[in-house]
Formats: C-alpha cells, sequence, structure tokens
C-alpha cells in the first residue's frame, strides 16, 4: 500500500493525471512521503514517454505517407507531453535559465529564479530546447520509426533517473517561506535511488530489444552527460539544487538522449 501511495503521490505531482477527492485523501502527504514518491520519477517517464511515442506513433498511421507528416507528429507528440506534464519541467529549464544566465551572484540568480515572469534567457532556451527535440524526432523518424517511438520512451524516462544523482549528490537550496519552487525531495535515499533505478533499467531492457546496444549505450552516455554537466552549473553557481534545476536536467537529459541517438546513427556502418 505504501509503494502505490508513493506512486500516485509522484502522479499527482508530477503530472496532470488527476488524483483528487477520496483518492487523494486515502494517498495523503507529507515531506516524507514526497522524499519517497522521488523513487517513482522515472516511472511517470513510462506515463508520459510512452503515451507521447502512442501519440506520435498514431498521427503516423492517421496522416498520408508524406515527409510532412512525421514533422506533424513530432510537434502533436511534444504539445501531448507538455500538456501532460504542465510543462513542469520546462518552466524549470526557462527559470534555470534566467536565474543562471542573469544573475551575477548566488543570492541575485536564486531570487530570480523565484520570479514567476519569464526573460529572455528563459524565452530563448525553451524555444531552443522544443525546436530540438522536434527536429531530433524528425530525423530519428526518417531513420527509423520504431527508432523515434522507442526513443521516446526510453528518454522519457532516463532523463527522469538522471535528476535523482543530483538530488543524491548535491545538497537542496533556494527554498524559502517566499519562494515559488515546485514540490520536490529534498534528499533520497539509498533505497530511493536504488528503486528508481529499476524503473530505468526495465525500460532499458525494453529499449534493447529495438535499438542496438551501441546506440543505446551512446544515448544513455548522452543524457547522464547533460546531467553531469548541470550538476557542474548548479553546484558552481548554486552550490546546490533547486526544483528548476532538477527540471532543466530532465530537458537537457531528454535532448541528449535524442541526440546521442542520432549521432550513434550516422556513426554507423552503412
Amino acid at each position: 500500500m505504501n509503494f502505490l501511495r508513493h506512486f500516485l503521490l509522484a502522479v499527482q505531482f508530477f503530472t496532470r493525471i488527476p488524483v483528487t477527492s477520496k483518492l487523494a485523501a486515502w494517498v495523503g502527504y507529507s515531506p516524507a512521503m514526497l522524499r519517497a514518491s522521488a523513487a517513482h520519477f522515472p516511472a511517470m517517464g513510462w506515463i508520459v514517454g510512452g503515451s507521447s511515442a502512442g501519440v506520435f506513433a498514431a498521427f503516423c498511421w492517421a496522416l498520408p505517407p508524406q515527409a510532412a507528416s512525421v514533422w506533424v507528429a513530432a510537434i502533436f507528440s511534444t504539445a501531448f507531453s507538455v500538456m501532460l506534464t504542465g510543462a513542469f519541467h520546462e518552466d524549470g529549464l526557462a527559470d534555470t535559465a534566467d536565474g543562471l544566465g542573469g544573475g551575477f551572484t548566488r543570492e541575485r540568480a536564486l531570487d530570480i529564479m523565484k520570479d514567476s515572469r519569464i526573460g529572455t534567457y528563459g524565452a530563448i532556451a525553451l524555444v531552443l530546447a522544443v525546436l530540438a527535440k522536434i527536429s531530433l524526432l524528425v530525423l530519428l523518424a526518417q531513420i527509423h520509426l520504431q527508432w523515434v517511438l522507442v526513443a521516446l520512451f526510453a528518454a522519457h524516462v532516463s532523463s527522469r533517473y538522471t535528476p535523482l544523482w543530483l538530488i543524491r549528490c548535491l545538497g537542496h537550496v533556494g527554498d524559502t517561506p517566499q519562494s515559488k519552487s515546485k514540490p520536490l525531495a529534498d534528499s533520497i535515499g539509498l533505497a530511493a535511488l536504488a528503486a528508481g533505478g529499476l524503473w530505468w533499467l526495465l525500460c532499458m531492457g525494453v529499449a534493447a530489444l529495438v535499438l542496438p546496444w551501441a546506440a543505446l549505450l551512446a544515448a544513455v552516455l548522452a543524457a547522464f552527460a547533460a546531467a553531469v554537466f548541470m550538476g557542474w552549473r548548479l553546484h558552481k553557481r548554486l552550490q546546490g539544487y533547486t526544483g528548476d534545476g532538477l527540471g532543466a536536467t530532465q530537458q537537457l537529459s531528454e535532448i541528449a538522449f535524442y541526440l546521442g541517438l542520432c549521432l550513434a546513427a550516422s556513426a554507423a556502418p552503412s
């Protein structure tokens, strides 16, 4: 029952899937439960990535077999993933870009990240991130339709596993009574980290049934490299992570996963 409660709490906080009324009362809430629910963060990737892949496949099936059809599928599957999460991670990316780009001191960067308004750095980061996702998905679809469907699934899971390592390795900073920061786990134990790893490993097992192992490895390494880069930047500038920083890490890891797959396809012998 605790496993199910923690899973549903993750659904409640990290997606727009309704967990309301009697079900929400049964699930309950406490800071300890929120920490435990972090173990199911990669499981939210199963939901978001799997359903986004379904949307992509549905549009490819329904539309005429033209080159432009994959662009339509990529745009609508990306829009669906944003609606399913309420742009939760995209908002974190924008706030992090504004804070790190516009704040020259740690305190100023944290203040900017608490501001609900979006700035130049955030707007540019969002535009570039969405363009990168859509163009890489189109490229993967042109390589092989199965590749892009599996990539959507595996990228969303992997990009929700990498932030758990930032929670484990860095300190939590930036939350004050005036903060608008998103709900998150301010720490994670080894058991929860292992549980998140199990969700991720199961996903990799599924992906390995379709993707060549070398291509999958390249994608995973790229996703983790993006997380390491974000961890380094957050540690250097803020001496820790915020909820916005975790959202930015998810976005960069997702894009890096797609990019790693594309690069692996390019390097493979024809």
